[in-house]
């Protein structure tokens, strides 16, 4: 993560579900209906989340990887997310351990 401010990149994601100016992928939203989550608990997870990786392999862009909290405060999300204009979430998931 070196040559960049993780925290910089997470406070514009963040800024982007406050603004509401993100897009969801078609992706994204068939995974929150398989996974049962709504668009709250996706939104709850990058506030209350933190970036616990970045893939920088895609000439795309590099993606982020937030895992926050649902909206119940007890299941954890992740949502992968990548710059390309808008922030685009690309895909959300509930991680069952």
């Amino acid at each position: 993560m070196a040559g960049y401010d993780i925290e910089a990149v997470l406070d514009r994601i963040r800024q982007a579900v406050v603004d509401q100016t993100y897009v969801m992928s078609v992706h994204a939203l068939l995974e929150m209906r398989e996974d049962r989550l709504d668009l709250i608990d996706v939104e709850s997870a990058i506030l209350t989340g933190t970036i616990e990786r970045v893939f920088e392999d895609d000439p795309r862009g590099s993606r982020y990887e937030i895992v926050g909290k649902a909206c119940d405060l007890t299941a954890d999300v992740g949502v992968v997310v990548r710059f390309a204009g808008p922030v685009l979430i690309i895909t959300v998931y509930e991680i069952i351990e």
